[in-house]
């Protein structure tokens, strides 16, 4: 998909990550009239994003896209398509860095085949600064991406070995695969709604 020119240099998160994702994602946008439409996500990079949508804005228009798994996302649109719009993301670098690895994380769910990718939604915590413990002792820093009542994707600078036993917060289970800015944890046992809202403040419904 070719885009209409415009001034827009790529971030370090874009460069790491030219090739648009194919996701089958909802939520919904604003245009400047501040109306607001669902759409569905049919592609996206951390510097843009196809979306299929009944009512399109104008080139160089203003959006607002609350996207699901991925939160607020604000752009310009840069081209009508057939069913819907394409646009670009205006965000921080840290921002984009932020949108690769959940892109990365749902781009690979269905490498993982485990079961809370069939059984459980996955939302983005309220609070996502917690720390993941090791069976030694060590303790890390991590920023939450996504949780559900059986599993996290969170985002820290070490790789713990697959297998490897670790507590997420106060919540035990495994590391069942990595990616570029992260880890996929599994909980050792499925988790009450209550307890995650209780640990992560998560929305309900996790």
């Amino acid at each position: 998909m070719k885009l209409a020119a415009v001034d827009y240099s790529p971030s370090r998160a874009e460069r790491r990550n030219f090739q648009r994702v194919r996701v089958k994602i909802y939520g919904r946008y604003m245009l400047e009239d501040r109306t607001e439409h669902p759409c569905q996500v049919l592609d996206m990079s951390p510097g843009n994003v196809a979306l299929r949508c009944e009512r399109t804005g104008r080139p160089g228009e203003k959006i607002i896209a609350y996207i699901d798994h991925i939160g607020r996302v604000e752009g310009v649109l840069t081209r009508t398509l057939q069913d819907g719009f394409a646009m670009t993301v205006v965000a921080s670098d840290r921002k984009k860095d932020k949108l690769a690895a959940q892109l990365t994380w749902l781009a690979n769910k269905h490498e993982l085949d485990l079961p809370e990718d069939r059984r459980h939604e996955r939302v983005a915590p309220r609070n996502p600064l917690s720390s993941l413990h090791l069976t030694d002792g060590r303790q890390y820093p991590c920023r939450i991406i996504d949780l559900s009542l059986s599993g996290a994707a969170v985002e820290i600078e070490v790789k713990p070995a697959l297998g490897i036993q670790v507590i997420l917060g106060t919540m035990r289970g495994q590391v069942v695969r990595h990616f570029e800015d992260g880890i996929a944890i599994e909980f050792a046992v499925i988790q009450r709604p209550e307890t995650l809202d209780s640990e992560f403040n998560a929305p309900r419904g996790a």
